[in-house]
């Protein structure tokens, strides 16, 4: 097995082919099987199965291909979570909106991360549960889905006898796996992987490398991993010292998953606060095409929930534009829940704080001239992890807010996906609806990602300074070799404050006579410069979706990646650079220069 499979979290993009997530990777793989070469080298060459490890991986397909072949299914109809609730809340999803009915049969006690009162009242799923106590049974007829859900040691057998729609076997320690049954269940796939995709994580390498040594009945993997408690309450210590917030950190399995909990809090205190009003979510339309997927798809689900676009980038400022929203949904007197990256993404934008904090601030009067319903904004710093917006007297002390970041990036150096957020003292009284559903969907950090994010997350601050010294060395360069390129960056006033990204986008110069011929020109260039970074520096730049990573460079292109979702006319065909504090920099100058020479 190539070492990267259990180690990275982010994978090459420049032999991946998203299209074909899983099955290309699996065809080659399958065929290597059949010819009896297992060389690691030969492994290493497999293309990329999944972008982002959080949405699948090498191990996790390979898991996914062997129980497929045990229960003589399609390696497509198995799917493998982190979660051991997330499976059953994909199907749930998929029959609400097709106004389905679901039978949820399970043997021994009802499995205690399933709120079944929060499911109906803030998820709006029907379901009716059934018990089963006898080991052999056959499900009856139903007019809906029918899933059955077991606790098990190991993930290999499913009994299909049962004849249910759907298989859940679920493991304390690794997380779930599904099994979608006959042939009018293969519609439900590519939902079940979306909500995987979006609201949760795959079960992780070590864990299916754990599931697989399982099957072959050799020895595990040790998942437990020691010192649980006491990484946790370093990880907690470290994230209060870098954020100075005064609620504690809650800790997810992603920066999706934390993100999730979030949104799904944030409408669970609406309901019971404030029944009946509208809740519209104010998002940027060109931000991380995961946010923006995951907010419309809540959308989808609850007829109360909209979202709202919230220009930011480019002619447009963040501040006036939620002025401008939010004196519009209060006249509407809906309940206003603001998400935006600062800085922004992938343009790294800051706005005028003083501006927004008074903007958030201002009361404002619905139309019949009560007084609005305060916003709260939920503040994505994975770019700035280490700069203090919630402390008391820091710029968002005064509006209730809650900040969130991505574990994949600085906290953990890229080595895990987990995610934290933490709330001001004005969003104290949310932070326990979030931790509640956190603890539905099964979503906590697990065990390892604990244990990376106590050895990593105590030199942060340090690495975000370094990485930050040498990406203004990088942008400087370019400026000067390359003036006609356009370089979004933060000013070096900004930086003295505190705002220290490691990531730049570079618009590079362009020639044609129409739009069109210009912008095919300008994508050409990006995938030329690109191709030869990672040509010319394989053992340190890579075509990968990262940042804050521990070392290297990683180039990507945010409109095929990271925006994958978004719409069209929004999306950023731009190159996307991050860089680490432990890279050749010069090696790296010397190579722009000659593609600067070669254009």
């Amino acid at each position: 097995m190539p070492l990267d499979w259990l180690n990275l979290t982010t994978h090459r993009l420049d032999i991946y082919d998203e299209k074909l997530a899983k099955t290309q990777f699996l065809d080659l793989f399958q065929d290597l099987y059949e010819s009896g070469n297992a060389e690691t080298s030969t492994l290493n060459n497999l293309p990329t199965a999944y972008d982002y490890i959080r949405l699948g991986h090498p191990l996790s397909c390979i898991l996914e291909w062997v129980i497929a072949d045990l229960n003589k299914m399609t390696s497509e109809s198995i799917i493998s979570f982190s979660s051991k609730s997330a499976p059953l809340l994909a199907i749930l999803r998929k029959n609400l909106i097709l106004h389905k009915n679901t039978q949820i049969w399970y043997n021994g006690d009802l499995p205690k991360y399933l709120d079944t009162e929060l499911m109906r009242s803030i998820y709006g799923y029907h379901f009716e549960l059934k018990q089963v106590d006898q080991a052999s049974f056959v499900i009856p007829t139903f007019e809906g889905s029918t899933v059955f859900i077991t606790e098990t040691d190991t993930f290999s057998h499913f009994d299909l006898s049962t004849m249910a729609d759907f298989y859940i076997h679920t493991n304390p320690q690794l997380g779930s796996v599904i099994l979608a049954n006959v042939e009018h269940n293969k519609n439900y796939i590519s939902e079940i992987q979306h909500v995987r995709r979006r609201e949760t994580i795959a079960m992780t390498p070590i864990n299916c490398l754990a599931a697989l040594n399982m099957l072959l009945g050799q020895q595990s993997v040790d998942t437990s991993i020691d010192q649980l408690q006491a990484n946790k309450s370093l990880v907690l210590a470290s994230i209060a010292s870098i954020t100075g917030s005064p609620t504690p950190a809650l800790v997810a399995s992603s920066g999706l998953s934390i993100q999730y909990a979030i949104m799904m809090g944030l409408i669970h205190d609406a309901i019971k606060n404030h029944p009946g009003k509208a809740i519209k979510f104010i998002v940027p339309p060109n931000c991380y095409g995961g946010t923006n997927d995951q907010a419309r798809r809540v959308a989808a689900c609850l007829d109360n929930v909209e979202v709202e676009d919230l220009p930011v980038d480019r002619e447009h400022d963040m501040v006036q534009s939620i002025d401008r929203v939010l004196e519009r949904i209060a006249l509407e007197d809906a309940i206003p829940y603001i998400i935006a990256e600062i800085p922004t993404n992938p343009r790294v934008e800051v706005p005028d704080l003083i501006q927004l904090k008074e903007t958030l601030a201002k009361e404002r009067k619905t139309a019949s001239g009560t007084v609005a319903i305060a916003p709260v904004f939920i503040l994505d710093q994975t770019f700035c992890p280490n700069v203090h917006f919630l402390g008391e007297g820091k710029i968002l002390s005064t509006v209730r807010a809650i900040s969130y970041a991505s574990g994949s990036k600085f906290p953990s150096g890229g080595q895990c996906t987990a995610g934290y957020c933490v709330g001001n003292q004005m969003a104290a009284t949310l932070m326990p609806k979030v931790a509640l559903h956190l603890a539905l969907c099964d979503n906590e950090a697990t065990h390892l990602q604990y244990k990376f994010l106590a050895q990593q997350l105590p030199s942060m601050n340090q690495r975000i300074v370094d990485a930050y010294a040498n990406t203004r060395k990088f942008v400087s360069f370019i400026n000067e070799v390359l003036p006609e390129a356009k370089i979004n960056f933060v000013s070096e006033e900004l930086a003295s404050q505190g705002f220290m990204p490691s990531v730049f986008s570079l618009d590079l110069p362009t020639q044609g006579n129409t739009y069109e011929e210009r912008e095919s020109y300008k994508r050409e260039l990006n995938h030329r410069l690109i191709n030869l970074m990672i040509t010319k520096i394989p053992n340190e730049s890579k075509y990968c979706v990262s940042y804050g990573q521990l070392k290297g460079c990683y180039w990507t292109i945010p409109a095929t990646s990271t925006q994958g979702t978004t719409k069209e006319g929004d999306k950023d065909y731009i190159a996307r650079v991050s860089l680490s504090a432990k890279m050749d920099l010069d090696l790296h100058k010397k190579v722009f220069l000659d593609f600067v020479k070669s254009i």
